[in-house]
């Protein structure tokens, strides 16, 4: 006898391993418990799906048997994909939302550390304007382009310091005069040579 039974079970296409349990009912009847299995889904709440009970004659069960179970079936298969890529989706943004968490507390760290720097450096500069040291105030005035956060204070902290510079009353220190002294009279200098003062010579004496 010809039968297409593992066919049909094949076009089903489903994922898992199907267990068929076959058993004699009341009254020479079949009671047929169909369960299908998937080990690949870590969700257990596939342990609450119920398995699916036919119940009837061989003949009813030969006539009507894929045509009661095809359905069910492929819904529990998808089913169970579901809740898998529902579990792994689940862990992928757990992952993200961990990931998302330390990137937030190493920048929330990283502002309080230059906070802190901040503070320490203008603090130094309070101290440095209430001495009257204002040029040396406004070196210790932070870099701006280091706290961007801090760009405007910055600058206006700046600002002030530099107006409270005392005024400059010299442009520039005055050259020295050269001393001179008669010594110096004595050669003349061309073209870096010094040269002395001729001599006349003496004249021969003849005989």
């Amino acid at each position: 006898m010809n039968t297409s039974f593992f066919q049909q079970i094949a076009q089903l296409n489903i994922t898992g391993a199907l267990q068929i349990t076959i058993t004699k009912g009341a009254g020479g009847g079949l009671v047929v418990s169909v369960i299908l299995h998937n080990e690949q889904c870590g969700d257990k709440a596939k342990e609450l799906i119920p398995p699916l009970t036919l119940r009837g004659t061989a003949e009813e069960l030969d006539s009507g048997f894929f045509e009661r179970i095809t359905a069910p079936i492929q819904a529990t298969s998808g089913l169970m994909d579901n809740m898998e890529t529902y579990l792994k989706q689940q862990e992928e943004a757990k992952k993200q939302s961990a990931m998302e968490k330390e990137k937030t507390d190493k920048e929330k760290k990283a502002k309080e550390e230059r906070d802190r720097k901040y503070k320490e450096a203008m603090k130094k500069v309070d101290e440095l304007e209430k001495e009257g040291k204002y040029r040396e105030a406004w070196t210790k005035v932070p870099d701006p382009n280091t706290f961007p956060e801090y760009a405007d204070t910055i600058r206006k902290r700046r600002a002030a310091l530099s107006a409270q510079f005392p005024p400059d009353l010299f442009g520039g220190a005055e050259p020295e005069a050269e001393a001179t002294t008669p010594e110096a009279n004595l050669f003349s200098v061309d073209d870096d040579t010094a040269t002395a003062p001729e001599v006349p010579e003496a004249e021969s004496e003849t005989e």
